[in-house]
């Protein structure tokens, strides 16, 4: 379970040389948003919220790194390197690192900000990499997934129509009648999102859909 220390946000650090530790985890020390540990100290009584990675670049290294750490830790990730691409954005996303910080802006003031933003579940990225990324989403949707019926949100537009009429209340042959599906079409859509999404009932579909902002 995560832990804090009052209202201080607690933070495991780990850097790939002793010279970028001792610095990071010298500015870090003088904040009081902050209770930093090196991860190697880190125990079961003070797991932390946020643990920052501090590294040059994230080649196939950093990010076996940074797996590892996804796997071993409930902390949200904070990556603070010198450079980085789009595509390493989306890597270290996927290893639970959605707050980057690039070396040269890695203020005392930058981290703290970053790091409340991370334990909160937000995303903190620098703006030119957001902006690169998104246009980069966008063709993804528009060259690859809307060519064959899918959405980012992993569901399929018929998914989603089906999702939006049932939490209106219409029930599976009325469904059918306006979507011009035989309602065994409409049964086997609603059992494959509950399935795939490991899901109860159509209400807990639903409720799941309406949490995501999907309907």
């Amino acid at each position: 379970m995560l832990q804090t220390n009052g209202d201080r946000i607690t933070v495991a650090l780990r850097a790939q040389d002793p010279v970028s530790q001792a610095g990071v985890s010298s500015q870090l020390r003088a904040r009081p948003e902050v209770e930093v540990i090196n991860w190697d100290e880190r125990n079961g009584t003070d797991a932390p919220q946020v643990v920052v990675v501090v590294l040059d670049v994230l080649d196939d290294v950093a990010l076996r790194v940074l797996r590892q750490i996804q796997r071993t830790s409930t902390a949200r990730g904070v990556l603070v390197t010198t450079h980085i691409d789009e595509q390493q954005l989306v890597n270290a996303a996927e290893c639970g690192f959605v707050g980057v910080v690039r070396r040269a802006e890695a203020t005392p003031e930058r981290l703290v900000k970053v790091i409340g933003s991370v334990a909160r579940g937000e995303g903190r990225v620098p703006p030119d990499l957001l902006g690169s990324l998104l246009q980069q989403v966008g063709r993804l949707q528009g060259q690859v997934l809307t060519p064959h019926g899918l959405h980012l949100t992993g569901f399929t537009a018929r998914e989603l129509e089906v999702l939006r009429l049932v939490a209106e209340g219409y029930d599976t042959a009325d469904i059918a009648v306006k979507l011009s599906y035989s309602e065994r079409t409409i049964k086997n859509v609603l059992h494959s999102v509950m399935t795939r999404l490991n899901l109860r009932n159509r209400s807990h579909a639903v409720a799941y859909a309406l949490r995501q902002g999907l309907i």
